[in-house]
């Protein structure tokens, strides 16, 4: 580890040793080490956002024997902000001294914090930032070289191509998902099915929106025998409590709240914007990851997700609106009713549920089901 140059900038000021929550330590407590500088302050809220995530990866990697070292360089501007942000941490600290503390920020160039630098030759550069790395993988991003973040990328990649379902969905030793009564599910129970991952929370409106359209397909599948379809809820809620409000809404499964592999889903899959759903198929291989667009249009009738499925779909639709005409005069309604494509709409007559063809008033919120027509005699 090269931490010449990090010593060589405390002894300008005349500096020995560091800080631990125990008192004074030598310096000498940095070698052998993989050392990281931490460049945090106490007012900044995404620091105290990211200090027990980092907090985790460190007594999760020294509890394995790691060699790791962090260090506290602070961007407070008086020592008792100091000390209360060094109070949260189980590492060390460079001592409070404002032109040590300049001279460490101007030496490596930090421009924004949270930063996470590794003083190594190996490593990756220190104009690259660790932050969003350890928020994406936690503790498997050590050693925090370029080298293991290209084979972090690379699991992500052959993951989301298709594995294992055990793989993608357990975790150290969880090797289940959970029901909405608080029911175990072993995961290879699940193998040769078609999964969907649901990533949506209950704070999200369009989620519980689309969590309707969701419930209803799933239903509709399960009631025509197709058990081999399963949902599993990939949670973005907030907290636990939450989370338990959203899953007693479903009548699928879920990764417990608590796991890490929800972050790590949302990671594999890409997935940037919710309500989303990931469809994975009885091999294990990824059918799509916007699977949420197939349920808004054409619902159960997706399944098996398939893009042939969605041809025939599409061209069995085609069929039936080149037989309707374009424009018609109903009994029912005093204005012209002109043919029209709707996700999903109520019928004016029968009031029930109508999906695909329907046909519609331009001048008020009228729809008529096709098979609920009654033709004005001319």
């Amino acid at each position: 580890m090269d931490t010449t140059k990090f010593v060589l900038i405390l002894a300008s000021q005349g500096v020995d040793f560091l800080l631990a929550p125990e008192g004074k330590v030598p310096l000498t407590r940095l070698d052998g080490r993989r050392v990281c500088l931490f460049f945090s302050a106490n007012w900044c809220r995404p620091c105290r956002t990211f200090v027990p995530q980092l907090v985790q990866l460190y007594e999760s990697l020294r509890t394995k024997g790691k060699e790791l070292e962090i260090v506290f360089v602070s961007f407070d501007q008086d020592e008792n902000r100091f000390n209360q942000h060094f109070h949260c941490m189980p590492w060390l600290a460079v001592p409070f001294n404002e032109t040590l503390l300049k001279n460490l920020r101007d030496s490596y160039q930090v421009d924004r914090i949270p930063s996470l630098i590794p003083l190594s030759s190996d490593g990756i550069p220190v104009e690259e930032d660790l932050i969003g790395l350890i928020e994406d993988y936690g503790a498997e991003a050590y050693p925090f070289t370029w080298k293991r973040r290209e084979e972090l990328k690379a699991a992500d990649d052959a993951k989301r191509r298709g594995v294992k379902l055990e793989e993608l969905l357990s975790h150290e030793d969880r090797d289940y998902v959970v029901s909405r009564d608080s029911g175990k599910v072993p995961i290879s129970q699940l193998v040769g099915k078609t999964i969907g991952l649901y990533f949506g929370a209950h704070w999200c409106p369009p989620c519980r929106t689309f969590t309707l359209q969701l419930v209803e397909a799933y239903n509709e599948l399960i009631s025509n025998g197709a058990q081999s379809f399963e949902v599993i809820l990939v949670s973005t809620d907030r907290d636990q409590k939450e989370f338990d409000l959203n899953l007693s809404s479903m009548p699928w499964l879920a990764i417990p709240f608590e796991d890490r592999t929800r972050q790590d889903l949302c990671r594999i899959f890409n997935i940037k914007a919710i309500p989303e759903l990931a469809l994975i198929g009885p091999d294990g291989k990824t059918i799509t990851t916007k699977g949420k667009n197939m349920i808004s249009l054409y619902g159960a009738k997706s399944f098996p997700f398939t893009e042939s499925r969605i041809a025939e779909i599409e061209t069995s639709l085609k069929k039936e609106g080149d037989a309707l005409p374009q424009q018609v005069k109903d009994t029912k309604h005093e204005h012209t009713l002109k043919l029209d494509m709707a996700k999903a709409y109520l019928c004016d007559s029968c009031k029930k549920q109508g999906r695909f063809w329907a046909f519609s008033c331009d001048l008020c919120d009228y729809d008529l089901h096709p098979s609920c027509l009654e033709l004005k005699e001319t």
